[in-house]
């Protein structure tokens, strides 16, 4: 983490030893990520979201497939930089509750084709002002667009916010 430290200027960056979210990402063809921030905190141990480091898989990746990561203005007014997913490519940047980002056109991709990440997170310990209600990703619709809503993850994350942990394993157990 020395290295990434040195690059980014973050100083006492922590590694997940959780893999919260983190690990192989797929999508399929007619997939997408919805335009979003990440959760700003470790939910076990409380440590302040910081950097995202993706590594992409797909191999012979053509412009055609789409998948491009979308890296969008803090206001969610215009896109700012678009990274194609190809093979060996490494994209680390930094994250807050208004770094908003994702691939969300439907992938283009052959059957039998998918695009694949390893996501990995890193962290800081130091003490952040806190919001009164901390919340968990936040997904944006982009402006001018027909992007719909991802109900099903907002629903999870209400729950999540909402339901007193005792009542969740119970209801999961």
């Amino acid at each position: 983490m020395t290295f990434l430290s040195e690059l980014t200027g973050i100083e006492g960056l922590i590694a997940d030893p959780y893999h919260a979210g983190a690990g192989l990402h797929e999508i399929k063809r007619g997939g997408h990520l919805s335009i979003h921030a990440d959760f700003p905190q470790h939910e076990w141990m409380k440590v302040d979201r910081r950097l995202n480091l993706l590594i992409y898989l797909n191999e012979d990746w053509e412009e055609a497939y789409g998948g491009s990561l979308e890296l969008w203005d803090r206001r969610m007014k215009s896109v700012r930089q678009r990274i194609s997913p190809l093979f060996g490519r490494a994209v680390i940047f930094n994250t807050d509750r208004d770094t908003f980002h994702g691939h969300p056109d439907p992938l283009n991709c052959p059957d039998g084709r998918s695009r694949r990440s390893i996501a990995t997170y890193y962290y800081t310990a130091q003490p952040s002002v806190r919001q009164a209600f901390e919340r968990t990703t936040d997904f944006k619709a982009r402006p001018g667009s027909t992007d719909k809503r991802d109900w099903r993850i907002m629903l999870h994350h209400l729950k999540a916010d909402w339901i007193p942990p005792v009542l969740q394993r119970r209801r999961s157990g």
